[in-house]
C-alpha cells in the first residue's frame, strides 16, 4: 500500500472544496417579478445556478439591467461568476482574436 500523502504547513497543500472555488460557470437562470405593494414598483431578481447546481446566487436587478441581461444570457455561449466580486463575466475568447 502506498504512503498517504501529507499535506503541508506551507500552503502548497491546499485542499480544493465546492466552497473555495470562487468563479463558477453559469448553467441554468432564472429571472423573477415580485408586485410591489399599493401600486410600487415591482422587484426584479436573477436566480444563478452555477455549476450544475453546486452553487446558486440571487442578484436584485432594475428592469433595464434585466431586460439587457435576458438578451447578453440568450446570446453567449459561455458564462462565468466570480462569487466574491458578484461579476458576471460573458464568453470565452482566444487572445489574439
Amino acid at each position: 500500500m502506498p504512503p498517504k500523502k501529507k499535506v503541508s504547513d506551507r500552503g502548497d497543500g491546499v485542499r480544493m472544496t465546492d466552497d473555495s472555488l470562487r468563479v463558477r460557470q453559469l448553467t441554468h437562470y432564472q429571472f423573477s417579478w415580485t408586485a410591489g405593494e399599493g401600486g410600487e414598483s415591482g422587484i426584479w431578481t436573477l436566480q444563478l445556478v452555477l455549476d450544475q447546481g453546486a452553487w446558486e446566487e440571487v442578484l436584485t436587478v432594475s428592469a433595464d439591467d434585466a431586460d439587457n441581461l435576458q438578451d447578453i444570457l440568450k446570446n453567449t455561449g459561455s458564462v462565468f461568476y466570480d462569487i466574491d466580486r458578484r461579476v458576471l463575466m460573458f464568453g470565452v475568447t482566444k487572445t489574439g482574436e
